[in-house]
């Protein structure tokens, strides 16, 4: 498999069609990582990414004559299949499940704490991980593009505005719009925890 390595992804998958199992393993394993990731924060569950990465690598296989390198980028090609299957998702489940318990704040990475300053206090001292999912799984899609592949999938904004199909700096605006979006969610979520936890006069809390 070793001699494989080398090979760019668009040979790969050309072999990978022809029947050579070790080539599908090695491109399997080059892009499901950042397809898991991004499927994963976008439908905010892990059955749901982990259907989109078997479907986009079935897709490959049988449409992999859809694919000419005047397109692009095979990986980005991969990325156009699991934005579709994502909205697809989407419209079939409406509403988005909880991710998996064993995700916490510290998973994250540093990138989602960025700009503006007010954004990663409140992500850094949100006390419950719910309310940053909650956040995030209830941005309007264009926005939560954004804040996933800049923030979660840690990919360049160059990188980003070629898999939206728009300008660097439509990303950008998006991302800073996301970023307050969130800052105003958690802080409305933390504010109705805080008053869910006040005791009344009693000492009770209701």
């Amino acid at each position: 498999m070793d001699n494989l390595e080398g090979l760019p992804e668009a040979e790969l998958l050309r072999l990978a069609q022809a029947g050579n199992e070790n080539a599908f393993l090695v491109l399997y394993e080059r892009l499901k990582g950042g397809i898991f990731r991004y499927a994963f924060f976008m439908t905010n569950s892990n059955s749901a990414a982990e259907e989109v990465t078997q479907e986009v690598f079935i897709s490959l296989l049988r449409d992999a004559g859809r694919y000419s390198e005047a397109l692009g980028d095979l990986a980005g090609f991969a990325f156009g299949i699991a934005r579709n299957l994502v909205r697809r998702i989407g419209r079939r489940e409406r509403a988005f499940r909880p991710l998996p318990d064993i995700e916490t704040l510290e998973n994250l990475p540093a990138g989602l704490v960025s700009e503006p300053d007010d954004v990663p206090r409140q992500l850094v001292r949100a006390e419950a991980i719910e309310s940053v999912r909650a956040a995030i799984a209830s941005l309007p899609e264009h926005y939560r593009q954004a804040v996933v592949l800049c923030d979660l999938c840690e990919i360049s904004y160059a990188e980003a505005a070629s898999r939206l199909e728009c300008a660097v700096g439509t990303v950008r605006s998006r991302l800073n719009r996301g970023h307050a979006l969130l800052a105003q969610k958690l802080k409305l979520l933390g504010k109705q925890r805080s008053e869910l936890r006040a005791p009344g006069p009693e000492g009770c809390l209701i």
